[in-house]
């Protein structure tokens, strides 16, 4: 316990023991997932399922908490397992080296109680939300382009990315986009503190609402 003296009292050791009986999914291991990894397993997630069927590569390094020069072609998801048992040994990872697909999303998310959507693709956030929806599982959405940022917490049922993004938006074929070292850290930082707050059911979520992020204005909007 003593590796968590600091979270206390901001976190009760009652709401520690919640944390630490809980299963959190972060679904890609990338700029935001790789944060995200790093901060519920610090803050006393006691287990966590990692999912990315992708691969590192030099373009990564500039963002990805993750990636290092010696592990270039090295799977995200083992990667995220590996720096977990760095971390905190007594956490239970599971790592899954996967792509979401309409097909896998619900078997691989279920049982889970809360879902950090770490993706990088709009077509793929529709089949989480769309998955989360039918497991009952809250999903907190993030996403990271240049200077700038967003958050949602989308609860079963609220389909909340179908106003940010349009109904058809899962359809859209994405182009690569800018992202600099820092915008993913404190995006991510703020999804996981929402993935907290669910748990330990205190504070105001981000429920029907777009926390918009402007780094270069540090501008803090919600819509």
């Amino acid at each position: 316990m003593q590796r968590y003296q600091r979270n206390f009292p901001a976190v009760t050791e009652e709401e520690h023991k919640l944390l630490q009986n809980s299963k959190i999914c972060i679904c890609g291991c990338g700029g935001l997932g790789g944060y995200s990894i790093e901060l519920a397993a610090r803050i006393g997630f006691g287990y966590i399922t990692v999912i990315d069927g992708d691969t590192f590569d030099e373009t990564n390094l500039n963002r990805q908490l993750l990636s290092n020069e010696k592990n270039i072609g090295y799977n995200k998801a083992i990667a995220a397992k590996e720096h977990l048992q760095l971390i905190n040994s007594t956490i239970e990872c599971n790592a899954i080296e996967t792509y979401l697909n309409e097909d896998n999303a619900a078997l691989l998310i279920k049982n889970h109680d809360v879902v950090i959507d770490a993706l990088d693709s709009i077509p793929v956030r529709f089949i989480l939300q769309r998955a989360c929806k039918k497991e009952k599982i809250p999903l907190i959405h993030g996403a990271v382009e240049s200077w700038y940022g967003q958050v949602s917490t989308i609860l079963p049922g609220d389909d909340f990315l179908d106003k940010i993004y349009g109904t058809l938006a899962d359809q859209i074929k994405q182009t690569p986009v800018s992202t600099i070292s820092f915008s993913p850290s404190i995006i991510s930082s703020i999804q996981v503190s929402e993935a907290v707050k669910i748990i330990i059911k205190r504070g105001t979520l981000l429920q029907n609402k777009l926390l918009i992020v402007d780094l270069l204005q540090t501008s803090f909007m919600e819509v």
